[in-house]
């Protein structure tokens, strides 16, 4: 005769063969950006992350080293630089879906000081007759933070400026190259320098600097940044992502922080 298994036994080993299925896994993309974006972009991707259930992991740096890893094979989903530039940089090497390209964010390049500096605000300008805007001056004895001039949009941004102005030159042997907009800040921030050009977004999230000068927007070409999908995503989390950087929620997080937003938000 047979023995009979009781329910009770089917059911307990029912739950235990359940519990051995693997759970299923989160979705998840992984963004790189600008070094300057970080503070915003962190509360941009916590807020998409609780509306989608989708994890976000971001990479800081500045745009060109962003760009070179993305060139050399780098797991990104989606890349937001801080100028046209590098962006132009990797859709030339066919590393982004053009289609997915938008220009999403403005800001402003400042000069800034520490904020118990005795430097007061400055006009940034060329001088009575054309004479140069003499930043070399305002740093005195020390020297000006600025991010790489050869290759971080901040840094190119401030060369550029300074040029215009007529300043380049006497700043030239002056300056503190960081590697990044964010390392910029920390000089002043620290009191290495005197002075330092970075984004009005950094100084607005460290109060232990102040905005002394803004520069002029025809001294420079706007600052732009530029988002897509990389080329290499095949995640589908990764169109849900764009749409929210589209999305009203985003706009008003990147406005808080400073930012401009570029595009007409889609809901």
């Amino acid at each position: 005769m047979s023995a009979r298994i009781s329910p009770r036994i089917f059911a307990i080993v029912g739950l235990l063969l359940g519990a051995a299925q693997p759970a299923a896994a989160q979705e998840a993309i992984t963004v790189f950006a600008a070094a300057s974006m970080k503070n915003a972009l962190d509360d941009v991707n916590a807020a998409f992350t609780q509306s989608s259930g989708v994890k976000v992991t971001a990479s800081y740096a500045a745009s060109s080293a962003l760009a070179k890893q993305i060139e050399q094979g780098a797991p990104a989903d989606v890349f937001i630089s801080a100028d046209l530039q590098w962006m132009d940089y990797v859709a030339q090497k066919k590393l982004i879906k053009p289609d997915t390209r938008v220009n999403l964010l403005g800001n402003k390049l400042v000069l800034i000081a520490a904020s118990d500096s005795k430097l007061g605000p400055v006009t940034i300008a060329k001088g009575p007759g054309g004479l140069p805007f003499d930043i070399a001056k305002l740093a005195g004895d020390g020297r000006i933070a600025v991010a790489d001039v050869k290759a971080v949009p901040a840094g190119l941004y401030a060369k550029a400026a300074l040029e215009a102005l007529d300043g380049w030159k006497a700043a030239e042997s002056k300056l503190a190259m960081a590697e990044n907009v964010r390392a910029t800040l920390a000089f002043v921030a620290r009191g290495e320098t005197p002075v330092g050009i970075v984004y009005a977004t950094d100084a607005k999230v460290e109060p232990k600097v102040k905005i002394i000068g803004v520069f002029p927007e025809g001294s420079h070409p706007p600052v732009v940044y530029p988002v897509a999908a990389t080329s290499t995503s095949t995640n589908a989390a990764t169109v849900k992502y764009l749409d929210f950087l589209h999305a009203g929620a985003a706009k008003a997080i990147f406005e808080k922080y400073g930012f401009s937003f570029l595009i007409k938000p889609v809901s």
